[in-house]
């Protein structure tokens, strides 16, 4: 995308970068910023760590970014009227989402809810352009997924697969730097939210909030496969949306 049409647009494609959340995790030496692990507590009753990560490995990169493009790098006071106007690409189905920047010298702009435009409608557009395929953005191995998203990297990527499997394995205990604090996790953490290891977890249910998700005369089989129901951005997290039920682990009874 960014070879094919950003390029020769003129649209300057810039990667920013806090590190390597899951490397991070485990090491000992390493500062970790907490994602939204699910946790089986000892007593059997579930929890979850807290998020830090979208604050540390998306928005905190993206605004020392900002400061740089303005030409103010912290700790420079950025002057009054100096800002940057941000577009974020989240569309009617998620106007819950779209929120305001907390720091002065950035303003969102949501281009997508001023067109009234919807997940299809983007769809659509995307389609008559030949972009079809173009998927939504979300971390490898982000504890917000749901079935659908982890049954297309499943599906869709071996090695990725293999990655993430090995990865809710190694975080099993928790971080590594905390328990080498002596901070040691009071329970078990997972990446799926049915709390039991990723390579036996229940991925292949259809959850009520994937058929929630479809867009109107979506075609269904085709969107559970892809995934799409699922994906965030630094502005519109997926651990900002509803408190999900039995139904949504796979779990129903």
């Amino acid at each position: 995308m960014e070879r094919e049409i950003a390029k020769p647009a003129g649209i300057p494609v810039l990667r920013v970068s806090a590190g390597n959340i899951r490397s991070d995790a485990l090491n000992p030496d390493h500062r970790f910023a907490s994602m939204p692990l699910h946790i089986l507590n000892q007593d059997g009753r579930p929890g979850t760590t807290r998020r830090q990560c979208t604050g540390e490995y998306k928005v905190k990169p993206i605004k020392q970014k900002v400061r740089e493009l303005l030409g103010y790098p912290y700790p420079s006071r950025i002057p009054k009227g100096v800002f940057v106007e941000q577009w974020v690409g989240i569309s009617t189905d998620e106007f819950h989402r779209a929120k305001d920047a907390d720091v002065k010298y950035m303003r969102n702009r949501h281009p997508l809810l001023d067109l009234n435009w919807s997940r299809a409608d983007c769809v659509r557009y995307l389609t008559s352009l030949g972009l079809a395929d173009t998927p939504k953005s979300s971390c490898l191995g982000c504890p917000f997924h749901g079935n659908a998203q982890w049954r297309h990297i499943r599906d869709t990527s071996p090695s990725e697969w293999a990655d993430v499997v090995e990865f809710d394995d190694a975080i099993r205990q928790g971080n590594a730097r905390a328990n080498a604090a002596g901070n040691r996790l009071l329970g078990e953490a997972f990446l799926h939210r049915s709390r039991v290891p990723l390579s036996q977890a229940p991925i292949d249910h259809v959850t009520a909030a994937e058929r929630a998700a479809l867009p109107t005369g979506a075609d269904e089989a085709d969107e559970l496969e892809t995934g799409v129901a699922d994906g965030c951005s630094p502005w519109a997290c997926r651990g900002d949306a509803d408190a999900l039920t039995q139904d949504d682990f796979g779990l129903a009874t």
